[in-house]
């Protein structure tokens, strides 16, 4: 039964993927019809009207005491009694990992604030992800497995205590506080967890954690179904702030996320299915939203794609790029739509980029970014990368993206940045009603293919062509 199961998920998925390739919409009506199907898929979950009292259970919110087992036991009992709120009030609650159980809605009430314990071993080993490569290494700071109807929310602020010298300059970069003779460094294990990734070993056999270095992730569901993070503020995270992993039904809303340490992507939704992030704030030390599928071999192997992604209202401030998809995307992207967002700052790299490499493979389409306002960025409104990292025998592929209403006030370097692979030029490139100013350079290209520019001006000067 489970072999005739299988053949049937695969079949859907092969018709899934057809219908994909065949795509190419010749209006905006066609993608703002799927936004509008899309948004009445993506439920918040709903939870028992129950609420648990973390101080019911033995917290105490004077920043010093660890609370993790009295959040544990708030967390159980909520789950037992067929779910509700587990509240955090106001003060200042210190913590090591979290883990969400079904059913159970983490709800931080104003004033409060979980503060994170800088004690690795406050931070079990858990299977989870890092960079795109499945391995047991450390919780992240608030986590979940297999779990369904799960939430964080309210109008607290969760505090990754990390700085130059807490968990960021394990990095191994001088600017984070690494230098020569202090113990601490990811390189090493980095490389050595690329190198079994490459030889497919287990993942559970991957094993990392105390003497590895491997920052832990903020908050990261994984494989879950029907979760929900609002309101909440978000600081100073030892690595990524928001990744969900292989996860359906993801609401993200109202998030504030202020983090400028390394590798601190503000949102990184990693082979999920129908997402939805919407009146966010990101001000980060790397992307502020970077959709995800997987690097490599692993991406590859479960072929999992970042499918179904509204990103609508948000903010972006500092970032390596605004929308970003990749590197990490192996398992390819499909159905990205970016929607009335505003980005503003001389430390924003970017407003859309798409990043891959032939090490990488797999297909990015689909991608339609509406109604940008960009105050100034440094480098380009719209850029292309094949060659993001080292070369391999997996040829990428990136077509169909629609970028229409792009507003610049102050430019950088270029409005288009393009680097692709002369056998797989990006294809089927729209820009449509655009006006980008303050640019050094409209352009620079290589291998572009059915690109159509209607209504485009850069510098006040229009731009009917890109070759």
């Amino acid at each position: 039964m489970k072999k005739y199961l299988l053949i049937g998920v695969l079949l859907l998925s092969c018709i899934s993927m057809s219908f994909s390739q065949d795509k190419a919409w010749t209006s905006s009506k066609q993608p703002l019809r799927e936004v509008e199907i899309l948004k009445k898929k993506i439920k918040k979950p709903v939870f028992a009207n129950r609420d648990f009292l973390i101080t019911d259970f033995g917290a105490i919110a004077d920043g010093q005491t660890k609370n993790t087992a009295a959040l544990k036991k708030a967390i159980e009992a909520c789950s037992e009694a067929g779910g509700g709120r587990v509240v955090v009030p106001e003060g200042t609650f210190l913590t090591g990992a979290i883990y969400l159980e079904s059913n159970v809605n983490l709800h931080l009430l104003k004033g409060s604030t979980l503060l994170f314990s800088r004690d690795s071993s406050d931070y079990p080993m858990v299977f989870t992800r890092w960079e795109g490569m499945e391995c047991m290494n450390y919780s992240p700071f608030i986590y979940a497995y297999e779990e369904t109807n799960i939430a964080v929310t309210g109008e607290g602020l969760l505090d990754g205590n990390a700085n130059n010298d807490h968990w960021w300059y394990w990095c191994g970069a001088r600017k984070y506080g690494w230098h020569e003779g202090r113990p601490g460094e990811q390189k090493p294990a980095r490389a050595v967890l690329h190198q079994q990734m490459a030889q497919e070993v287990d993942p559970r056999k991957r094993i990392f954690g105390d003497g590895h270095f491997l920052r832990p992730n903020f908050i990261q569901p994984y494989r879950c179904s029907n979760v929900w993070i609002e309101g909440v503020k978000m600081i100073n995270s030892p690595m990524w702030n928001l990744n969900p992993v292989l996860c359906d039904n993801v609401l993200i809303e109202n998030v504030k996320v202020v983090s400028h340490g390394p590798n601190n992507d503000g949102c990184d939704p990693e082979a999920c299915s129908n997402v939805w992030i919407i009146g966010c704030f990101f001000d980060t030390g790397d992307d502020c939203i970077a959709i995800k599928s997987g690097r490599d071999e692993d991406g590859r192997n479960i072929g999992r794609p970042a499918e179904n992604h509204i990103i609508e209202n948000c903010t972006m401030h500092e970032g390596h790029g605004g929308v970003v998809i990749g590197s990490e995307i192996a398992g390819g992207a499909r159905n990205i739509y970016s929607l009335n967002n505003v980005m503003d700052s001389p430390n924003l790299d970017r407003a859309l980029r798409i990043k891959t490499s032939s090490s990488r493979g797999g297909t990015i389409e689909n991608v339609f970014f509406y109604n940008t306002k960009v105050g100034q960025y440094r480098e380009a409104a719209v850029r292309f990368n094949m060659f993001y990292e080292k070369p391999g025998d997996h040829i990428p592929t990136i077509r169909n993206i629609w970028v229409e209403n792009l507003e610049v006030t102050k430019g950088g370097k270029y409005a288009v940045l393009s680097r692709a692979y002369p056998e797989s030029p990006v294809t089927n490139f729209t820009m449509i009603n655009c006006t980008i100013n303050g640019v050094e350079k409209p352009y620079q290209v290589d291998h572009l293919k059915n690109v159509k520019l209607k209504n485009v001006k850069v510098n006040g000067k229009p731009l009917t062509e890109l070759k």
